[in-house]
């Protein structure tokens, strides 16, 4: 069964490698803009699960004629913090602007999953949810922040944060699953796969890689 992901990040791509799948990737152009604005009193959790379906759908339709019986993971993320839901800063200037009212405090990063299920190239089964983690961050000096910010990757990652690149020098610590901040929740989707007839040991690609 061909297992699809329907986002372009490296870093989802790499957990569900080491995971032991070997997932297509293919991203989809879903105007996330204009689908947040239709949902101006919903909550952080259900903002998330609302794109990554959307994204899962859109991608579904694309790649429905070459894989027929797919299986189609899509993701999205944002941080809460302060009553608010942001995804990635527009520019340096947001970045640095979010890191200054974050640094020293807590927010909590939450991810929506879809994941859909395709017979004979229509979507027959569809899973969804979000799982969310408390972040803990770190204070970096201002000659750090302006380097972190330098090297491009809070521009490109919901909340303008990483936990597994350069970001996670400034994290101090989590409250959940690790995954989930990376942009992909294992837990989350063996239990969405299962929602849709699936355990993830029938889609291992090859043994998960073991270190130690």
């Amino acid at each position: 069964m061909r297992v699809v992901l329907a986002s372009a990040s490296p870093a989802r791509l790499a957990v569900l490698r080491a995971a032991g799948l070997d997932p297509l990737v293919e991203r989809s152009d879903v105007d996330e803009d204009a689908l947040l604005a239709t949902m101006p009193e919903a909550t952080t959790g259900e903002l998330v699960t609302m794109l990554a379906g959307a994204k899962a759908t859109t991608v579904a339709r694309q790649i429905a004629g070459d894989h027929p019986d797919a299986l189609v993971i899509g993701c999205d993320s944002m941080l809460h913090i302060d009553g608010t839901s942001v995804g990635k800063p527009a520019d340096a200037a947001e970045a640095r602007q979010r890191w200054k009212a974050m640094a020293g405090r807590t927010g909590e990063l939450v991810t929506g999953h879809a994941v859909l299920r395709l017979a004979e190239g229509e979507i027959d089964r569809v899973a969804e949810g979000h799982a969310t983690t408390t972040v803990r961050f770190g204070e970096p000096t201002d000659a750090e922040l302006t380097a972190y910010l330098a090297t491009g990757e809070p521009l490109a990652v919901a909340g303008a944060f990483t936990l597994d690149g350069l970001g996670g020098w400034f994290v101090e610590g989590i409250h959940g699953d690790p995954s989930n901040v990376i942009g992909i929740s294992l837990p989350l989707v063996r239990r969405l796969l299962a929602g849709v007839g699936v355990s993830p040991v029938q889609l291992w690609a090859r043994e998960p890689q073991r270190t130690g």
